[in-house]
């Protein structure tokens, strides 16, 4: 996996032929090398061994969807996964978001923004890789920033990455608020808009599977805030 992302790998994967050959062409140009991949089932099989440093994926695809595909993906590949699809529909970006995706954008979209969304994923990504946490806390948590994985007590927590970036940063912020806008920029490299309910829907998916207690305080008006 590269580490400077100006010369980073992206698996495409679009069952499109024209759009997948434009969206290549276009992120070719900014220095970035593209692998399309036409199939969900090819995309489970080459992502893995070629470790690509980020995945651009469908929902509506041949052989297996783009949902089956990312849940597959998350089994053994730590990279950042965006959705570009048709399906616009917010159950849909929560589901996606929820079941390991990094982000989610509508088509069409417009190139430049498209470009934007890409190098913030992996501008974090790279700061992710070279900005380690030591892999013993003062806490009974641990966290593993290469993997993107969390520890209670030696037990594995199952987050996805956009829960562990969460956490992470709420972790990272231990004694001081952590606002939507904080977290929103955490987690997809945008602004809150005043509307989104990503960041809330989040925490109360992250409380869900971390161990019996108060870990996560709500501060009303605010935001969140880490209470270990």
């Amino acid at each position: 996996m590269q580490t400077d992302f100006e010369y980073a790998t992206i698996s495409l994967v679009e069952d499109d032929a024209g759009l997948a050959e434009l969206t290549a062409t276009y992120l070719e140009s900014h220095g970035y090398s593209v692998d399309i991949i036409v199939n969900g089932l090819d995309a489970v099989k080459r992502i893995p061994e070629t470790n690509p440093d980020l995945v651009i994926l469908d929902i509506m695809l041949p052989g297996l969807d783009g949902m089956a595909v990312c849940q597959k993906l998350r089994q053994s590949f730590y990279g950042p996964i965006l959705f570009l699809t048709a399906r616009g529909d917010s159950i849909d970006e929560i589901l996606g978001l929820e079941i390991g995706g990094d982000d989610y954008l509508a088509k069409p979209v417009e190139p430049r923004r498209l470009l934007a969304r890409v190098r913030a994923m992996l501008r974090r990504q790279t700061t992710d890789i070279s900005t380690t946490i030591g892999n013993q806390s003062q806490s009974d948590f641990r966290f593993d920033k290469v993997k993107q994985e969390v520890y209670f007590q030696d037990s594995r927590v199952e987050l996805t990455q956009p829960e562990f970036r969460l956490l992470l940063c709420l972790k990272e912020a231990q004694g001081k608020i952590v606002s939507r806008d904080d977290i929103m920029k955490t987690i997809r490299g945008i602004e809150y808009d005043g509307v989104s309910r990503t960041a809330d829907i989040l925490v109360s998916e992250v409380r869900k599977k971390l161990p019996q207690g108060e870990w996560i305080k709500t501060i009303r008006g605010q935001g969140y805030t880490w209470t270990e």
